[in-house]
């Protein structure tokens, strides 16, 4: 059989159900491959950023690796952004690029540059494949990496004149991916510098979605009876009625929970990833460290480990579970815990205005525990990851990592395919709105139902608060928007303007039957 007709069956054979993409001359063969495919659904989309998008958030909800596709040179360029969000956010992604024929890279050539180079900095690993033979055996390879602690992106680059080549190469078996737990001495050391400490806060990283620990976390917690905060991305691996649920930290200005992280003695430190903020920023006393993740530690002044778990958190969370560890009970000066649920706006009543808190209380009130809600990123992003609390873990989509707008929309049509009895709501400004507006006549010829909501106010407001902030005016962040209700009606989607917060709130409590845009003029608190 011809080369693209062997990936095919290797994408098969690993599980593979969806590739966005759009194609190009360089990968006709494989898109003609794909086209016999019947386990292989290809989602033709409207420009490359947004395939990466939507592989993205899809491998973060599914546990399994997206697939995006692209051809050669402004194909391949135009990916870069999603893969590299990947990457950072730690989600498996795999990348198939086509690429001009070996026999003219080596000189100056048409739409042709060096993509392995390209995205080296962006990826896990990034090769090209050399001979036609070991396609099977790249491709193991490459879904075994993406999904190995730490996930992140792979790219696999076709050269043209390899793919209709004949091989006889098979698929090579699906193997699981080891795991490990640290040895009985690093577990006693570690249950040593917890009974020397009488103040422990405990740091949740996303790592502990990822090996599907919160339960188990949960337990430590409540045996230890100490304070824990969330990252961003790792918001509602505690309920949010949990008395030891210090909510969320991570935020560069007003940073409620950094005074009750000061006047701790320890931090427990599980799962957290230094893309979302490095520890200068939340230990600046140089606390002593329990550092429990996937993989050793990056150590610095302000991250100084005494003791490490290197191996599967969850098997790991549950061996410290069944070890004699005393309770550590303590409660910050003050009244701490009261004030981070003031400053956060946790529980508030809503008032009439629709400001974003009571945007976000609204979708609160009527989601359920598997409502799935994405945000953009911009000044949005700092209210819903301050307010917002999701009722399960990986249930609220935060890109922290590369952190970039226009994701939400994208990402929307790769949380509604990975899960798609939930309902999903995208949150996004109007900047990162028009990035990738153009996939909403993707999600329409689909078929998806979701809700995006575009907070409309003509203007980049993260920047411009930060501009003023800084010189008392701002500069080249402000725009004109086009009418969103007649744009959305021009894809067949339906549009709607509130007017008051019980008009939006008439809305969401409509069941999810079709993709509907609320346009939403807002005053944002932040």
């Amino acid at each position: 059989m011809k080369l693209t007709d062997a990936l095919v069956q290797c994408l098969e054979n690993e599980g593979v159900e969806y590739i966005f993409g759009m194609v190009g001359t360089e990968i006709l063969d494989l898109a003609n491959s794909l086209s016999k495919s019947s386990k292989i659904k290809y989602i033709n989309v409207r420009h490359e950023q947004g395939a990466a998008f939507m592989a993205d958030v899809y491998g973060r909800l599914s546990k399994k690796a997206g697939i995006c596709l692209s051809t050669l040179g402004p194909g391949a360029a135009n990916l870069v952004t999603g893969i590299a969000s990947a990457q950072l956010d730690h989600s498996p992604l795999i990348a198939l690029i086509g690429q001009a024929g070996v026999e003219r890279q080596h000189n100056e050539s048409h739409q042709f540059i060096n993509i392995v180079r390209l995205l080296e900095p962006a990826t896990k690993w990034s090769t090209q494949i050399q001979d036609p033979k070991t396609a099977p055996a790249v491709i193991r390879k490459a879904f075994r990496l993406t999904r190995m602690e730490k996930p992140g992106a792979v790219a696999i680059i076709l050269p043209e004149n390899f793919a209709a080549e004949q091989i006889t190469n098979a698929p090579l078996p699906v193997t699981s991916i080891p795991e490990t737990v640290p040895d009985s001495e690093s577990l006693n050391a570690a249950q040593q510098l917890i009974q020397k400490y009488q103040k422990p806060f405990i740091i949740i990283g996303n790592g502990v979605i990822r090996q599907n620990a919160a339960s188990e976390l949960e337990t430590f917690i409540n045996i230890l009876q100490c304070p824990a905060a969330h990252s961003f991305m790792a918001k509602g691996i505690l309920p949010k009625d949990h008395p030891l649920n210090f909510f969320t930290f991570g935020f560069k200005e007003n940073d409620a929970i950094l005074p009750s992280i000061n006047d701790a003695d320890l931090l427990i430190v599980i799962g957290f990833d230094f893309v979302e903020q490095l520890p200068n920023a939340w230990n600046k006393n140089k606390l002593p460290v329990l550092h429990l993740d996937t993989l050793p530690a990056e150590v610095n002044e302000f991250y100084p480990v005494e003791c490490e778990l290197v191996g599967n958190i969850k098997k790991t969370i549950n061996i410290l579970n069944k070890t004699e560890l005393t309770a550590k009970p303590w409660a910050s000066s003050g009244e701490l815990h009261a004030q981070i649920k003031k400053t956060c706006q946790i529980n508030q009543q809503p008032d009439e205005s629709l400001s974003i808190e009571n945007v976000l209380h609204l979708i609160e009130k009527h989601s359920s525990e598997d409502t799935i809600v994405l945000s953009d990123v911009g000044a949005h992003k700092v209210s819903i990851a301050k307010t917002y609390q999701p009722k399960k873990p990986n249930r609220l989509i935060i890109s922290n990592g590369l952190a970039t707008m226009g994701i939400a929309i994208p990402g929307a049509i790769g949380a509604k395919l990975a899960c798609p009895a939930n309902p999903v709501i995208c949150i996004t400004g109007d900047g990162g709105a028009l990035m990738n507006f153009a996939e909403m006549e993707t999600a329409k010829r689909l078929g998806l139902a979701f809700t995006i909501i575009v907070l409309d106010d003509s203007m980049l407001k993260l920047e411009v608060k930060q501009m003023n902030q800084k010189f008392g005016d701002d500069y080249g962040v402000t725009f004109q928007n086009p009418d969103f209700i007649q744009l959305a009606q021009s894809f067949g989607v339906k549009g709607i303007r509130p007017k008051s917060i019980s008009e939006l709130e008439s809305i969401l409590k409509e069941p999810q039957q079709e993709m509907v845009l609320i346009d939403l003029v807002t005053q944002n608190s932040e």
